[in-house]
C-alpha cells in the first residue's frame, strides 16, 4: 500500500468486497454494517464540509466519520466525552483493577450466544465483587464497580473478559461511615475466582434450561440437557482466571487507564505494519512469553484478518461499559454524594482536575489549520454522496 499509515479501513476497502462474496450466509447483518461503516468512514460517501483557515486562507476538505463503535478511527473523541462525564465520579481513595476471564470452552459457545454469555459475564462478575465485598469476613461494605468488556486477545482471537475498576472501600450497611480496604490489598483473588466459577456455571445451566442458548456445528450436541451437563462437569474443576493488578497510583492514573481501555476496539490502526501480497502484518503481544520477546509481529491472510476482526462485533444495543453498586446509574449521584460526605471531601475536590480544563475545552476550536495553527471555519457542507463541483470562492481582501 502507498499509505504512510495503514488503516483497517484500507484492508476492508481493498479486500472486503471480494471476501464478502465468499462469505455469503456466514456474516451477520451487524458484521456487514460494521464493514460498510469502516469502509465509508471519512470518505465522500458520508458527506462532509469544506474548511477555511482564518489565518492563511488555506482550504481543506473534511469528510464525516461513521461513528461506529467498532471503528478504530472514531473512538478517541467518544472516549474523551465519556471521560469528562466520569471525572466527577472519582473519589480520593485507592482504586483497584480486577479482571474476570472466561475459560476457552465457554468462549467457544459464547461466539454464537454473545448477548447471553457476555451479559452473564458482566452480571456474575459484578455480583461476585459485591457479594465478597459485602461479606463482613472480608470488607463488609457496599462497593462501586465499573466493568468494561473486551472480547479479544492481542492476536485478535476470541478471548472474552471484563476489566473491573473498583474504589478501595465502600459504604457501611448503616450508611453512616466509609469502610476502607487494607492499603494495597483489595479482596482475596482465590475467593473471587471460586464464587465467580460457581455462580457463572449455575447461571449458564439455567440459561440452557430456559432455552436461551443456541448450538451449531461441533457444539450442536450440547442442545441436549444431559450432554450439556457432561460438558460442564470439567469446568467445575478447572481454574478460572480472576486476578487483581496493583492498585492505581491515584485518580489521575485511573483516568489515564480508562482513556486507553473504555473505547478500545479489537485492534488499533497504530498496530498495523503492512498490507502486501503476503497479507496483513501487525504487532501483537504474547502474554505467555516474558521479557522483550513478548512483543512480536504476525502476518495473516487478509480474509483471516477480517474474519478475526469481525469476531468482536457486539450485538446491537449491547452496552460494553456497565456500572454496579454505588456507581449504578439509578443512584450514582446520591451514593457518591454520601461517600464524599463520609470521606470529608471538600466541595472543590483538590485531587480532581482543575475546573479550568472544561472551560478550555469549550473554547478550543474544533478545527485547527495544520499549516499555521489558526482556527478553521466551515464555509461549505455537502451531504452523503454529493460531490463538490468546484473549489469554494476565495474571499478577496
Amino acid at each position: 500500500m502507498g499509505h504512510t499509515a495503514l488503516e483497517v479501513a484500507d484492508i476492508f476497502r481493498l479486500h472486503g468486497p471480494a471476501w464478502r462474496q465468499t462469505q455469503r450466509g456466514h456474516l451477520s447483518l451487524a458484521q456487514l454494517k460494521v464493514m460498510s461503516a469502516i469502509e465509508q468512514c471519512r470518505s465522500a460517501a458520508l458527506g462532509g464540509h469544506v474548511l477555511r483557515c482564518e489565518g492563511c486562507g488555506t482550504d481543506q476538505i473534511a469528510y464525516n466519520s461513521c461513528r461506529n463503535r467498532h471503528c478504530p478511527k472514531c473512538q478517541a473523541s467518544a472516549a474523551r466525552r465519556w471521560l469528562q462525564a466520569r471525572t466527577a465520579d472519582l473519589l480520593p481513595v485507592e482504586y483497584f483493577h480486577v479482571v474476570f476471564t472466561l475459560p476457552a470452552p465457554i468462549a467457544d459457545i459464547a461466539y454464537c450466544n454473545k448477548a447471553v454469555v457476555y451479559g452473564l459475564l458482566f452480571d456474575i462478575a459484578a455480583e461476585t465483587l459485591l457479594t465478597i465485598g459485602g461479606d463482613a469476613k472480608h470488607l463488609g461494605a457496599r462497593l462501586g464497580v465499573t466493568l468494561v468488556l473486551h472480547t479479544w486477545g492481542s492476536a485478535l482471537t476470541h478471548h472474552p473478559h471484563v476489566h473491573g475498576i473498583v474504589p478501595g472501600g465502600g459504604l457501611a450497611s448503616d450508611g453512616e461511615h466509609w469502610i476502607a480496604c487494607r492499603r494495597g490489598f483489595f479482596l482475596p483473588v482465590r475467593v473471587l475466582s471460586r464464587l465467580f466459577r460457581r455462580r457463572f456455571l449455575e447461571a449458564l445451566q439455567q440459561a440452557h434450561r430456559d432455552g436461551r442458548l443456541q448450538f451449531f456445528g461441533e457444539h450442536a450436541s450440547l442442545a441436549d440437557a444431559a450432554a450439556f451437563a457432561r460438558w460442564l462437569a470439567p469446568l467445575r474443576q478447572c481454574e478460572w482466571v480472576v486476578y487483581a493488578k496493583r492498585p492505581f497510583a491515584g485518580p489521575e492514573s485511573v483516568l489515564a487507564y480508562l482513556s486507553r481501555y473504555t473505547h478500545r476496539v479489537a485492534i488499533s490502526n497504530s498496530r498495523l505494519i503492512a498490507l502486501d501480497e503476503r497479507g496483513v502484518t501487525f504487532r501483537w503481544k504474547d502474554y505467555r512469553d516474558k521479557g522483550r520477546t513478548r512483543h512480536k509481529t504476525m502476518t495473516l491472510d487478509a480474509g483471516e484478518f477480517m474474519r478475526r476482526f469481525l469476531l468482536h462485533v457486539l450485538p446491537g444495543g449491547f452496552h460494553r461499559i456497565r456500572h454496579y453498586g454505588l456507581l449504578a446509574n439509578c443512584n450514582r449521584g446520591a451514593c457518591l454524594a454520601l461517600a464524599r460526605q463520609l470521606l470529608q471531601v471538600p466541595l472543590q475536590d483538590p485531587q480532581g482536575p482543575p475546573p479550568c480544563d472544561d472551560s478550555q475545552d469549550t473554547v478550543r476550536p474544533s478545527f485547527v489549520c495544520p499549516h499555521c495553527g489558526h482556527a478553521m471555519v466551515i464555509v461549505l457542507t455537502f451531504t452523503r454522496g454529493e460531490t463538490i463541483r468546484a473549489p469554494p470562492l476565495q474571499s478577496t481582501p
